[in-house]
């Protein structure tokens, strides 16, 4: 793929995945992609043979990205294990600006709304999600290793603490209070010092 198919194609990724996280997969027409993004339809059928396809490669996108910035927290990041995990979930927090905030995380995003919609859709999302647990894990791992977290089961503990954040987000978006939030924050303290 030369450099201006890929500049295209990420244009179009890019512009659809800000569309798609402010209003929707669904909501968003494809009509109103090209417009925004000021490519004629026949480029985007160039690059994806659908919407759905569109959707699967904007879902294996933004993961190819935000791991690369979750490892750069998790695993490369400063501090015990316990800090590096604990300041992983507190940008959750940052609604406006973080990277790895509530209103940009494609998991919460789409996964009510594709995962009965689209087989390749709810498989991107699967393996996204399931990469992000993998690093949790790894970070848990490092910290029951440094002694800063005590659990038993890296693994369980990382899927556990992931569904926890994941049902923390729907809630703050049905109330928008960051007090739910606050609160994931503090339970997932206790389970990272906590013997399960």
């Amino acid at each position: 793929m030369n450099t201006k198919t890929h500049d295209t194609r990420q244009h179009i990724l890019s512009i659809g995945y800000q569309l798609v996280v402010a209003k929707g997969f669904t909501n968003v027409g494809l009509s109103e992609l090209l417009k925004t993004a000021a490519v004629p339809k026949g480029s985007f059928y160039h690059y994806f043979k659908s919407k759905e396809q569109f959707g699967e490669a904007l879902i294996e996108d933004y993961f190819e990205s935000y791991l690369e910035h979750v490892a750069a927290i998790l695993i490369q990041g400063k501090g015990n294990g316990f800090e590096r995990l604990t300041d992983y979930f507190s940008r959750w927090l940052e609604i406006d600006n973080g990277t790895c905030n509530v209103n940009k995380c494609v998991v919460v995003k789409l996964s009510a709304e594709v995962s009965d919609l689209s087989e390749p859709m709810r498989e991107a999302l699967k393996i996204g999600a399931y990469s992000i647990v993998n690093l949790i894990a790894q970070c848990i791992e490092n910290g029951i290793k440094d002694g800063s977290i005590i659990v038993k089961d890296s693994q369980l503990t990382a899927q556990t603490l992931y569904q926890l954040w994941l049902g923390a987000s729907l809630f703050y978006k049905l109330n928008q209070d960051l007090q739910v939030l606050q609160q994931a924050l503090v339970t997932t303290k206790v389970q990272l010092r906590a013997e399960i």
